[in-house]
């Protein structure tokens, strides 16, 4: 594989070191946290259980981020409002919302355009990312979705759970890199299991890949990055 340290530490640095397992345990979590600050990842993302755990792993060198209305997205807004404050309150910086993919179908824009603008007055200065499923739209859902979570005030469209049919495509971060309002940024998520599957994802426009397998891939290189511990 032809890549340079640099060139590692920023794909690293663009990470969400993740685990979402509803079996993942305190001792993975930990674990979890440990790899994130020794690779300076992005931060880890996490169940909403663990936020004030991972908080207490971390103290403050990783950004916590969790998941709400996850993996289907159908909960009343409310619900989400509730799990984003709730969070946000145990610790977390980040928050990853999955939208009602009922609401995309059904053409009802404006309800998720108003459901995304109430959580993002939850989370105020921390990141609201939105989680359009695109495994389940069709391109026409894809770009409406581009355009919407652009007006929305939300900080990133995000391509997947990693919980449904398929994840992250290359295809679909050119689609949204086409048609995303210049300040919205894209996560792509769900099935990036290579360093050149994230250089990929990374050169097309994501600017943050939600991931569990990146970081053990760049163990498996045995390469010395010179990382210091923060």
């Amino acid at each position: 594989m032809n890549i340079n340290n640099n060139e590692i530490k920023s794909i690293l640095s663009k990470v969400d070191h993740t685990l979402l397992s509803p079996a993942a345990t305190s001792y993975q979590i930990k674990a979890l946290c440990l790899d994130a600050v020794k690779y300076k990842t992005a931060s880890v993302c996490i169940p909403q259980s663990y936020v004030s755990y991972a908080e207490e792993c971390l103290c403050g060198r990783i950004a916590v981020c969790t998941v709400i209305g996850f993996p289907n997205g159908y909960s009343f807004s409310s619900s989400k409002c509730f799990e984003a404050e709730a969070s946000i309150r145990e610790g977390a910086n980040e928050i990853d919302s999955v939208v009602n993919i009922g609401w995309i179908k059904n053409r009802q824009y404006d309800k998720i355009i108003t459901e995304i603008k109430e959580i993002k007055s939850v989370c105020g200065e921390r990141i609201l990312k939105i989680i359009i499923e695109t495994c389940l739209l069709t391109e026409e859902e894809k770009i409406n979705m581009c355009e919407v979570v652009s007006q929305s005030g939300a900080d990133f469209i995000k391509t997947s759970t990693g919980f449904s049919t398929g994840g992250a495509t290359r295809d679909d971060i050119a689609l949204m890199k086409a048609h995303v309002a210049p300040h919205l940024k894209i996560k792509a998520a769900g099935g990036i299991s290579s360093i050149d599957d994230a250089r990929d994802m990374i050169a097309l426009g994501a600017s943050r890949l939600g991931t569990s397998r990146i970081v053990k891939a760049v163990k498996e290189l045995n390469i010395d990055l010179d990382i210091d511990a923060k």
